[in-house]
């Protein structure tokens, strides 16, 4: 069987990629989760982050952007104790105003239907051969990149987002040759847009 390029052997690896990664998601919590999370993967691999995610969660108040952006200095000095999760003061700061241009954000439209709007709800088929020819940011990434930095977002790169991108199934980048490739095509074309927020 098949898989993409970046894979290793490990079982949680193996299991997020066969099971989650490039599913399309377009709950609006669940994006900003994911976007988050890439955040804290910056400099780090990203099996780091997903040994530590459900850390993150409780750690994060199941990261709900309305509680997250009620944070003051008293929680970011107790999720520096935390040895549970990534104790990064920036990247700790930056997850509670991001939950405040999250906010912003939702007040003029919905977080999921603004990021799907930019590839017309449908995701893009990347449609490579290989690992290799995967690029690791695009046109599109930048722009978005910059549009959530104008709400005031931090730690999100156009490398960032691209990644963000392909875990939420924006970019369909299974490679041709994997075995979810197919399926995950097939599960955006089917897919009905009726649980936006």
């Amino acid at each position: 069987m098949k898989r993409c390029g970046w894979v290793g052997s490990d079982q949680i690896y193996l299991d997020y990629h066969d099971k989650e990664w490039g599913i399309p998601e377009y709950d609006s919590r669940a994006l900003w989760e994911k976007l988050m999370l890439d955040g804290f993967q910056a400099g780090l691999s990203w099996i780091t982050i997903l040994k530590k995610r459900d850390a993150f969660r409780l750690a994060f108040a199941g990261f709900d952007p309305q509680i997250i952006a009620q944070w003051g200095s008293e929680e970011v000095n107790t999720l520096l104790q935390n040895s549970d999760i990534i104790r990064h003061r920036g990247k700790i700061e930056s997850t509670i105003g991001n939950a405040q241009a999250y906010l912003r954000l939702e007040s003029d439209m919905s977080f999921s239907d603004r990021i799907w709007g930019y590839v017309g709800g449908v995701p893009i088929n990347g449609g490579y051969a290989g690992h290799a020819q995967v690029p690791t940011q695009s046109p599109l990434s930048s722009k978005i990149s910059k549009d959530l930095k104008k709400y005031g977002f931090k730690f999100c790169g156009p490398t960032i987002v691209y990644a963000w991108m392909e875990a939420c199934g924006l970019f369909n980048n299974h490679t041709l040759n994997c075995f979810r490739h197919q399926k995950i095509s097939g599960m955006a074309k089917n897919l009905e847009r009726t649980n936006l927020k």
